[in-house]
Parts: structure tokens; C-alpha cells; sequence
């Protein structure tokens, strides 16, 4: 299944972050550290150019913490990009945000100029909490859940930094469909635009895997069934997800599935490597190189 969430508010927020980019100094990306590429925006990766980027691994805590390091040395590879990895419950962290736009323009911070700075992220990325942070007071609206803040803001922070808040925005095409069946997983689309026990099969056949241990100490189950619809039944039946005649409720032990993975319950989890996301690269390379066969192949028909 192809996951797609682009309601009409974060079509309009695009377009107004494009429209400010070429005026800001500095880019602030938060991105969620159980998926550090799949919440990464390709419409900004096309749009930065060699622009300052200090890329914020949220949720840490939900995280695997050698997988973030891992992440946090491959992302550190491109030019003028600074990684920090932080959670919510970590403000005096979150506030070495302003020290290190500092630090990436020394001579605006020598000058005492105002360094312009922009931050963005996925949906339900933690963005909110940690502009509330930065600010030192309640000004960004937070919720566990997808599309709080709709519309942009400007604040001022310590350090002559100025602060453009912008939306939790997807983009319309997420050509990856591995990335989208992870965003769904975290919990960074909608849940009414997207079946919720595809999903919870799609992190079964990963979560045994590479962390079939979490799996059988959480469900208490003495072996994994080696198919993902088997696993998602016995853990259905092990909770009491049962309807008349002691049948699984596959949707409903789906959504217990996914609801303990999001809060950490199953342990800390990260989605997706540097290895894997290098391989799923070369594999939508090739993709993209068949659609475009196709279309010639049209044209000339």
C-alpha cells in the first residue's frame, strides 16, 4: 500500500517555507530518531543549497541510542550540517540549540547581527515542545498527534536569534513506500489514512528481525512465528484481543501494537539504518529509471 497524507494546510505551508528560505539564514530540522531519513523533507534537501542546517534527533528516549550515534556521524557527512539528539524531557540540551546557531555563524555572532533561523519537522515530531523550550515560555501549542500548529510565526530568542515557526509538513509524493509505512509507524500520519493492521504487519516483519528479543519479553510468547500475520495473531490473542468463537481482532491488536511501540513501551526502537536506507536509495533509483522508460514508451505510442 502507497501511505499519503497531504491535507490542504500543509500544501499552503510549503509554499510559504519556499517562499522564506532565500531570506533566512540558518535551517533547523527536527527529525524523529527511530527514523532519521524517513522524516527528513526532500523538499528542503532540494531547496538548502550549502545553507547552515543543524538537523535535531528528537525522541531519543524511544530511540536505539548506538543507532542514533550511528545516524548522528552519517548525517554529520554533509556539508555545514550539525546534529544534536535530544528529547522533550531535556531542556537544558534543547537550549545548546541557540549556542550552536551561534557558533555556525561566527560573523553574524560577531557582528551582532540578527541570525534569521527557520525551524521545521514531520508532524507529531516533538517541534512544538521544543520552540517552548527555546522560548523560555508557552508559545507553540503541543498534542500527541499529527497537524497542531497550522500557520507560521516569528519569535525571538536569546543570542539575536530570530525563530520562524512553521507547520508539521509531509510531502505529496512519498516515493519511498518503505518511508511511508514508517511515518505511519510513528505515528506521523493521520491514522484514518492508512490501515492499521498493514502497518503493524509492515513493523513486525522489521521488529523481528532486528529485535525479536523486545518482542517475546513484552508478549511473553516462548517463540516468534516466523510469519508476521501469525505474530500479530498470537500477540492479539495473548491481550485479549478476541471477538465471538476466541477470533483475533487483527485491528484491534494491530492498534495495541502500534500504540506501545509509539510510547516506548516495546523498548527503544530505531526503524531504519544508514545500510538499509543506502540499499532502499539504489532501489528507488531503479524504479524511478523504469517510470521513465514507461513514459517515453507512452509518448511515442
Amino acid at each position: 500500500m502507497q501511505i499519503q497524507w497531504y491535507p490542504g494546510h500543509m500544501h499552503k505551508a510549503s509554499k510559504e517555507i519556499k517562499y522564506a528560505l532565500p531570506d533566512i539564514d540558518l535551517l533547523i530540522e527536527i527529525l524523529d530518531a527511530r527514523i532519521p531519513y524517513s522524516s527528513q523533507n526532500p523538499m528542503l534537501a532540494g531547496l538548502r543549497g550549502d545553507k547552515p542546517t543543524i538537523r535535531v534527533l528528537s525522541k531519543t528516549d524511544l530511540a536505539d541510542p548506538d543507532l542514533t550515534r550511528e545516524w548522528q556521524a552519517y548525517l554529520e557527512r554533509e556539508q555545514a550540517v550539525k546534529t544534536l539528539a535530544v528529547t522533550t524531557q531535556q531542556p537544558e540540551k534543547i537550549k545548546q540549540i541557540i549556542d550552536l546557531c551561534a557558533k555556525m555563524l561566527p560573523e553574524k555572532t560577531a557582528a551582532n547581527k540578527v541570525i534569521r533561523t527557520m525551524i521545521m519537522g514531520i508532524p507529531n515530531v516533538g517541534k512544538s515542545t521544543i520552540i517552548n523550550v527555546l522560548a523560555g515560555r508557552t508559545i507553540a501549542k503541543t498534542g500527541n498527534e499529527p497537524a497542531v500548529t497550522k500557520q507560521q510565526q516569528r519569535i525571538n530568542l536569546p543570542n539575536n536569534i530570530v525563530l520562524s515557526d512553521t507547520p508539521g509538513v509531509l510531502w505529496p509524493n512519498v516515493e519511498n513506500r518503505h518511508s511511508g509505512y514508517r511515518l505511519a509507524v510513528t505515528g506521523a500520519i493521520k491514522d484514518t489514512a492508512f490501515q492499521h493492521d498493514d502497518i503493524a504487519l509492515y513493523a513486525l516483519e522489521y521488529l523481528t528481525k532486528a529485535y525479536p528479543s523486545l518482542i517475546q519479553r513484552r508478549y511473553q510468547l516462548e517463540t516468534l512465528p516466523g510469519e508476521a500475520l501469525n505474530l500479530l495473531q498470537a500477540i492479539g490473542a495473548k491481550r485479549g484481543c478476541l471477538r465471538s468463537g476466541g477470533i483475533v481482532e487483527l485491528d484491534k491488536a494491530a492498534k495495541l501494537l502500534l500504540n506501545e511501540l509509539r510510547a516506548g513501551t516495546l523498548g527503544q526502537i530505531t526503524l531504519e539504518t544508514p545500510e538499509m536506507i543506502e540499499a532502499e536509495m539504489v532501489e528507488l533509483a531503479t524504479i524511478r529509471e523504469e517510470k521513465a522508460t514507461r513514459k517515453v514508451a507512452r509518448k511515442r505510442r
